[in-house]
């Protein structure tokens, strides 16, 4: 019974770089619509008197979505997805949704940051 010649999922350091990248812009994405659209008064306002716009139209489906925990189950399961069979693919997927629900505060998307961590320690997919 020698060691395992498994290499680890570890992101390569250009891959880093586009993963922060990723990551900076969902959180960036998920402020924008959480203070300047969710919660800005006047674009509520004009959203429930007005015709339906495409930001009322976004605004509304990502309250639909906040409301039944949608963007952490999505977080979650592409971070579940990626610790079974790591990916890099799946890792920006998971990571990009897990940033924009941490910031509309959605639990499951906390949960999916620590199973990202994870897979971190995970045999990559193709190995022997």
């Amino acid at each position: 019974m020698g060691l395992s010649t498994r290499s680890l999922f570890r992101p390569a350091r250009p891959q880093w770089a586009a993963l922060i990248a990723v990551g900076l812009f969902a959180l960036g994405c998920g402020f924008y619509m959480r203070y300047g659209v969710i919660q800005h008064t006047p674009t509520g306002l004009a959203c429930d008197a007005g015709p339906p716009t495409l930001l009322c139209m976004t605004r509304g489906a990502a309250i639909a979505t906040y409301q039944t925990g949608g963007f952490g189950a999505f977080a979650l399961a592409a971070a579940a997805l990626n610790l079974l069979r790591p990916r890099m693919a799946l890792f920006v997927v998971a990571i990009a949704a897990a940033a924009f629900g941490l910031v509309l505060y959605n639990v499951l998307s906390g949960l999916a940051g620590a199973l990202l961590i994870l897979s971190l320690a995970r045999p990559t997919a193709g190995a022997t």
